[in-house]
């Protein structure tokens, strides 16, 4: 495949922790509900899975907001439950739900009965809608592969979808931990190799989501969530494509995340910026972490909480501007305008 010199590198800047001209942003879930033009599809198709899994869709859909906004970087659309499909958990997702496994992984010999997934034949459908994207962004801007981390992964799968407890996976981790360190190595060894295989089709950088990483204590978030991070990362540091770590509730550990030998940390909105950069210093770039919520309140709003972002965090190389979760749906999109231009007005 033909390899588009980068138009706009400064997101592969700031994880370098390089100067920039200007903040560069992303959004989490910058291509979804709140847009017209997804709902539209969306409608159009139906099934969520059916989108992800059809390429020429899943690209589409990764650029709706790279045409309709002045972003820094292109994220792939897709989900952090593709492995345990192709797996053979039996994926499936219900209206206001979200997914379910039909064969919840919650015992020994089912973890043991899980296969390695091949990413270019269980998986190829994610590297044919990478390969698409680079082709259409002709190298207007970055492209994110990412991942989820084993533990959230291994949440979904034991638990048979979300959990408001996580009361089945506790019990697992607390009473047979030999069990758990099974399934996420297995996990681990999955993610490494899809990953490797995103990086092979064209990703420049790739995003490691430990959504629910920030349950866990923290003996258990060490030996549990952050142990695999860092063999994911070990795994692909000769590939030399920067990495970003994102534990949600993760700030109490932001210095063993950034020894994890990631690029960059992303912060959800409960942790301060400006203390995060002065416990961090210039080991890692550190993205973030902006309230979501805050794109419901008006433009005035929304330009003094971003100034005051960028002020938290001070004239340092080394930052990504994003907010501290995913965009909701409903977020105008009119004012994801406004704060990519505020982000961009402030050098």
């Amino acid at each position: 495949m033909q390899k588009h010199p980068l138009k706009n590198d400064r997101l592969l800047r700031a994880l370098k922790r390089e100067p920039v001209d200007k903040t560069p942003v992303w959004l989490m879930r910058q291509a979804g509900r709140y847009l017209p033009e997804y709902r539209a599809i969306r409608q159009k198709i139906g099934s969520f899975l059916t989108m992800c899994k059809t390429p020429e869709i899943a690209c589409e859909i990764t650029l709706q907001p790279i045409n309709r906004f002045d972003l820094d970087a292109s994220i792939i659309y897709s989900d952090i439950l593709t492995i345990p499909d192709a797996m053979g958990c039996g994926l499936f997702f219900e209206d206001n739900e979200g997914p379910r496994f039909k064969f919840p992984t919650q015992d020994l010999n089912s973890i043991k009965a899980l296969p390695i997934p091949d990413p270019n034949v269980e998986l190829r459908y994610v590297m044919d809608a990478i390969r698409l994207v680079k082709h259409e962004l002709h190298g207007k801007v970055p492209l994110i592969g990412f991942a989820g981390s084993p533990w959230t992964i291994a949440c979904y799968m034991v638990e048979g979808g979300a959990s408001k407890n996580f009361n089945i996976i506790k019990k697992m981790l607390y009473d047979t931990p030999e069990t758990m360190h099974l399934l996420l190595q297995k996990l681990s060894d999955s993610i490494s190799i899809y990953l490797k295989a995103q990086i092979e089709a064209g990703v420049d950088v790739i995003m490691l989501f430990d959504t629910w990483g920030g349950i866990l204590s923290t003996e258990a978030y060490e030996h549990f969530s952050l142990h695999y991070l860092r063999t994911i990362l070990d795994s692909l540091a000769s590939t030399n494509i920067p990495t970003i770590v994102f534990t949600k509730g993760g700030g109490q550990w932001l210095e063993m995340i950034a020894d994890t030998g990631c690029d960059a940390v992303g912060l959800d909105w409960t942790t301060d910026l400006k203390i995060a950069r002065e416990r961090v210093g210039n080991q890692v770039a550190l993205q973030g972490n902006l309230d979501p919520s805050i794109l419901l309140a008006s433009p005035e709003v929304i330009q003094r909480e971003v100034k005051k972002t960028l002020t938290d965090f001070g004239n340092h190389p080394g930052h990504i501007f994003n907010l501290g979760h995913g965009l909701t749906p409903n977020i105008p999109h009119e004012h994801v305008a406004v704060l990519i231009d505020a982000v961009h007005e402030r050098i």
